[in-house]
């Protein structure tokens, strides 16, 4: 733990390093994609007078899917970006794709004061369910992790693993109800985002942070509770396999390396 804790300090601290904005680099990224996105789905395709609370949601959700997807970039590469530690220190090699997500982490919390801060302006009000954001991003960080052990196991071995994955981030952002509620979408549409692993943390994230009223992931599913098993098998799956395929690497990545 001591090892995890000190390697995802020191990246974060190295990661605006020299920049002159420092850390709110991490907080315009997403501020500026949010912008982007707020104009094109309320000017262009008038998708935020069809969805309570539009904008809050909206920025909610890309600051979800900013820490699985930062992560996930950075972890690619982590194995090989310490190759010198890895070849010659013997230690836990599931410390070095987990300090990038923690280090992510940092960042997420703190933009989500910003989050917040946003959302009470709208006009969102406080509730009770609020308290439960530990569980969604809990649920999140799981699933991040897992594709962070697989990605970061399987690039050593496998170099075209970092290209195939930045089309794949692209596919579920789009894929994911980030920019839009589900229910919002067309029935065809609908079935295939259901079977993402991530939908049902967005559209929970949807009714206990921004709107009471929309279905969640038990609601968006009814009349198809097959999606949804069949999406919480997907995500099971991918943990299982992350633990079994980084296990079976670790001892060989400083070979491959």
């Amino acid at each position: 733990m001591y090892l995890l804790w000190v390697m995802s300090l020191t990246e974060f601290r190295m990661t605006f390093h020299g920049t002159v904005l420092g850390y709110l680099w991490s907080l315009a990224r997403p501020l500026l994609t949010f912008g982007v996105l707020l104009a094109v789905f309320t000017q262009v395709f008038r998708l935020g007078a069809e969805v309570v609370n539009y904008p809050a949601l909206l920025l909610l959700n890309v600051m979800l899917f900013a820490l699985f997807a930062e992560s996930t970039n950075r972890a690619v590469t982590s194995l090989v970006a310490r190759e010198e530690i890895v070849r010659r220190t013997q230690f836990p090699r599931l410390v070095v794709p987990l300090s990038v997500v923690l280090t992510e982490v940092f960042n997420f919390t703190l933009n989500l004061a910003t989050v917040f801060a946003f959302i009470l302006l709208y006009g969102v009000e406080p509730r009770w369910t609020w308290l439960l954001l530990p569980v969604i991003v809990l649920a999140l960080l799981m699933i991040t992790v897992a594709v962070a052990m697989l990605l970061s196991a399987t690039y050593p071995r496998l170099r075209d693993i970092a290209l195939i994955w930045s089309v794949m981030a692209t596919v579920l952002f789009y894929g994911t109800p980030v920019l839009y509620p589900i229910e919002v979408t067309p029935p065809t549409f609908q079935d295939i985002v259901q079977v993402n692993p991530l939908t049902p943390i967005f559209e929970q994230a949807q009714k206990w942070i921004i709107d009471p009223n929309a279905p969640g992931a038990l609601g968006a599913s009814e009349g198809s509770e097959y999606l949804l098993f069949a999406s919480i098998a997907l995500y099971v799956g991918i943990c299982v396999a992350a633990v079994r395929v980084f296990f079976r690497e670790a001892p060989r990545i400083a070979e491959e390396l």
